[in-house]
């Protein structure tokens, strides 16, 4: 309360000053995107959502014309790309946004601050740190002086190079991620108060590695203990002295050195930032063993029997191997081909099962020109990661047709047995009730929900009456251990043993210069 009364003062004052002051002018740059290297998937500049110049501030609610924030500066959007999370980004990709984005900056030069809107996780062809590397070369073009702000997902890699360009850093503290504009709006408003108060880059930043790579599915902040831990985070981010504090999970699907936990604290006193840095992360290692999966797990069959057996509806299975929002392919055929074994569903007065979803975008060429109620036959899934099983080849009824949707192109239903399978020309993750009605699909009178994700996003959540987390095969894998790491730092809790204890005390960052 006291730092907000304190920003809410600093706001009144800079407005009130001179009318010759002038704004500071502060440009929006970041590129986000999950990148498992487990998968065979790559992902293309195509596939990253760019948003250019004004377009950039749709995305912020907290910069919209009239709002407090986008007037206390002047800004200057350049380019914030964002893409599914997927597979391994070419370096093409990279290299094209990146330079349209330090163009852009070139081009309007100089900044007294710039907001960097990361996930942190992006993996790309050839380079071990892509966020590292891409601040590394903005700085190269903005120079020094400007005040960097850094904005991050908690499941992100926070690397050295990554610490010590930055000025700000901060990232979500709930998973899901409920607060995610929240926190952007938390970097943005930190940058501002730096540029408004005159002080400028804060004196110390405290990094901490912590060796421990957990699944998201593991470490949601609904249940403990990252509930508690999570909580410890916004109480240490207001000690005396302190900016901001934040504790990354790390992302679990990437064989890189960077891959790991890691506590970051800023400030403006040492021994304050020092201290609070050291308690998050003893806080994170003492619950290393109370971490577990946010829902019951089991085998697919199990899952299957468990669903079919309850009386209560909607079931929802989590298809959890080829999650395409933790980084799957999304295309992966083997779980749709175990449904289409199952007796149960063969007949179309079976339970009633929707199954979300499967990208065949030969099917939905097939079905050009046909209508609801037409007879389809035709391959889908596997045309990305065959690893696990072939592509099936689907018979059934088309129940709906859909064109439009910004992540699918076209879905269409096809009405098998009593399994309902949407089909889509491209990826698409089944968050939102909408996506199901918009189908004629009703997942709350639906006897089973099967969704390729991990933990249900909170509206899917909020319509569960039972739920089983299936330890499925993909690209994210939550069997860490079958994934065969080569790269990562050992020893890796829970992957390794430990001989004694990690050293956790606080390593200061350099100030950016």
């Amino acid at each position: 309360m006291k730092k907000t009364i304190l920003t809410f003062i600093s706001i009144i004052l800079f407005y009130s000053c001179s009318n010759n002051t002038e704004k500071p002018r502060i440009a929006i740059a970041g590129l986000a995107i999950e990148s498992s290297t487990f998968s065979p998937a790559f992902t293309n500049e195509q596939d990253f959502k760019s948003r250019v110049g004004e377009d950039v501030f749709s995305y912020y609610p907290f910069l919209q014309k009239d709002s407090i924030n986008r007037a206390r500066a002047n800004w200057i959007p350049t380019l914030r790309g964002h893409a599914l999370p997927g597979g391994i980004v070419t370096k093409e990709a990279y290299e094209t946004l990146v330079q349209k984005t330090l163009k852009m900056l070139e081009e309007n030069l100089p900044y007294d601050g710039l907001f960097f809107d990361i996930h942190g996780a992006m993996s790309v062809v050839g380079l071990d740190d892509p966020e590292g590397d891409f601040i590394k070369r903005i700085r190269g073009v903005v120079g020094y002086n400007t005040l960097i702000s850094t904005s991050m997902d908690l499941h992100g890699n926070v690397s050295y190079d990554l610490t010590k360009e930055t000025d700000l850093i901060t990232c979500y503290r709930m998973a899901p991620h409920e607060d995610a504009l929240e926190s952007k709006k938390r970097a943005v408003e930190n940058l501002l108060e730096r540029l408004e108060n005159g002080k400028g880059k804060p004196l110390y930043k405290a990094r901490i590695e912590i060796p421990i790579l957990l699944p998201g599915e593991k470490t949601s902040t609904r249940i403990e203990p990252g509930k508690s831990l999570y909580a410890k985070v916004e109480p240490t981010s207001k000690n005396n002295g302190v900016i901001d504090a934040a504790i990354w999970i790390g992302y679990a699907w990437a064989d890189e050195p960077r891959n790991h936990g890691v506590v970051i604290v800023t400030g403006d006193d040492k021994e304050s930032v020092n201290k609070s840095a050291e308690y998050l992360a003893k806080s994170f290692w003492e619950v290393r063993n109370q971490f577990e999966f946010v829902a019951p797990v089991g085998s697919l069959n199990e899952s299957l029997d468990l669903a079919i057996n309850s009386n209560s509806k909607p079931f929802i299975i989590s298809d959890m191997g080829d999650n395409p929002t933790a980084g799957g392919a999304g295309d992966v055929t083997w779980t749709l081909k175990e449904l289409l074994k199952r007796e149960e569903f063969k007949n179309p007065d079976g339970p009633s099962l929707i199954y979300a979803s499967i990208p065949g975008p030969k099917l939905i060429k097939k079905a050009a020109g046909l209508k609801v109620g037409s007879y389809i036959e035709a391959y889908v899934g596997a045309e990305v990661d065959n690893r696990y099983a072939d592509p099936i080849n689907l018979k059934g009824i088309i129940q709906s047709i859909k064109q439009g949707d910004k992540y699918a192109e076209t879905e269409i239903v096809v009405k098998t047995g009593s399994i309902s399978v949407i089909v889509t020309k491209k990826r698409k993750p089944y968050h939102y009730e909408k996506d199901f009605t918009d189908l004629d699909l009703n997942p709350r009178l639906s006897d089973i929900l099967i969704v390729k994700i991990g933990y249900l996003v909170p509206e899917l959540y909020n319509i569960n009456k039972g739920w089983i987390m299936a330890l499925t095969p993909g690209g994210v894998d939550q069997d860490l251990g079958r994934l065969g790491y080569k790269r990562i730092k050992r020893p890796m809790f829970p992957l390794d043993d430990f001989i004694e204890e990690p050293d956790l005390s606080s390593q200061l960052v350099p100030v950016s210069k």
